[in-house]
């Protein structure tokens, strides 16, 4: 098995038509991508058109990009951008007095057999108890790859120092949700 080719030698090699490097990055990128568009609980049509629209400003500017270690940031902000724009779009559209009864995108398509584990289940509800700016925050900080603090802050809009504290609280909050807050602190010796 050979190592994954750095992101730098990908992208030149995608600049000058190489396949196999935009598939390579496509395939490491999307999930990416993805995560950051469904925090803006845009419909999904308009989700996937913000990442195909994300793909080609990248194709756009393979050439272009000056730091490839930060393609990760590059891509989450684009997304971010565009996914504001249609965000807006979409909420100039739509009458004010309407309300939508959308399910939550954020569960997307689950696996079958992951649905009949029920911690897995019991988690998910609890998360989607949380506020929606704490269900974006856990998005962002569970990407793959992951986003560095900097860019989970820009994407956030909080200053980084809160990142840290406000995921803790995120994390008590969905255990208290499920009815666990006792169980992890007799595990950890904590008697709050």
């Amino acid at each position: 098995m050979t190592a994954p080719s750095p992101i730098s030698e990908l992208l030149v090699a995608a600049a000058a038509g190489d396949g196999q490097a935009w598939s390579t990055i496509v395939e490491r990128y999307q999930r990416l991508l993805w995560s950051v568009v469904r925090g803006y609980r845009l419909d999904e049509s308009a989700a996937a058109d913000v990442v195909q629209t994300v793909w080609l400003r990248l194709v756009e500017n393979l050439s272009r990009i000056r730091e490839p270690e930060r393609l990760p940031s590059w891509l989450a902000t684009t997304a971010r951008n565009e996914a504001l724009r249609v965000s807006r779009a979409q909420q100039r559209q739509t009458p004010t007095d309407f309300e939508f009864d959308l399910a939550d995108p954020s569960l997307g398509e689950l696996d079958d057999r992951l649905l009949d584990d029920e911690l897995e289940v019991e988690v998910m509800a609890a998360f989607r108890q949380l506020k929606p700016e704490h269900q974006h925050l856990l998005r962002l900080l569970t990407t793959d790859p992951p986003l560095d603090y900097s860019t989970v802050a820009e994407l956030w809009g909080r200053p980084q120092g809160s990142i840290g504290p406000t995921k803790g609280r995120c994390i008590e909050q969905i255990l208290r949700i499920m009815g666990r807050h006792q169980e992890l602190g007799s595990a950890t010796g904590d008697q709050s």
